[in-house]
């Protein structure tokens, strides 16, 4: 019976090659000379540091431009909100996303019940599994999922014939 998971996971090598990038542009700009504009990752979390909201949102326009060039989709960044640190400085904390919440499982799930494409879906852990009988009814389903959840970066793999 063919089926396919449906999964949400970044390339973190590009991910970290993308605020890699970023640093090495904070440190060539005349306008960071001399601010504490810093960025780095740990732990699918990017640590965002500036003197004022204003350069917060600079670095993140840098970071999306450079992620977008890398083929990162900015959609699996979540940044948190701006919060003040000692000082005059600020910090922004932006969480990479990776794999489906259980919340996001079960509407991925009631999608596809609701729909009129003869496959069943199963939440396997942080992945959706969907099987059918044909091949296309499978591909039917992605189109649909992919339509239905324009928001969330969902990849397809793990196709089985």
């Amino acid at each position: 019976m063919p089926s396919f998971d449906t999964v949400l996971e970044a390339d973190l090598v590009k991910v970290k090659n993308s605020v890699e990038n970023t640093a090495k542009e904070i440190g060539t700009r005349f306008d960071f000379k001399g601010t504490a504009a810093a960025i780095e990752l740990k732990d699918k979390e990017i640590t965002l540091i500036g003197d004022s909201d204003f350069q917060i949102d600079q670095i993140t326009d840098i970071l999306r431009n450079k992620a977008t060039k890398s083929g990162v989709d900015v959609r699996f960044f979540d940044a948190g909100k701006v919060e003040k640190i000692g000082g005059d400085k600020v910090k922004q904390i932006t969480k990479v996303r990776n794999g489906i919440e259980t919340e996001q499982a079960k509407k991925i799930s009631q999608l596809i019940k609701g729909s009129k494409v003869k496959v069943q879906a199963s939440i396997q852990g942080d992945a959706v599994r969907v099987t059918g009988k044909n091949r296309d009814d499978l591909q039917e389903a992605m189109a649909m999922i992919k339509a239905e959840l324009p928001d969330m970066p969902l990849s397809f793999n793990n196709f089985r014939d």
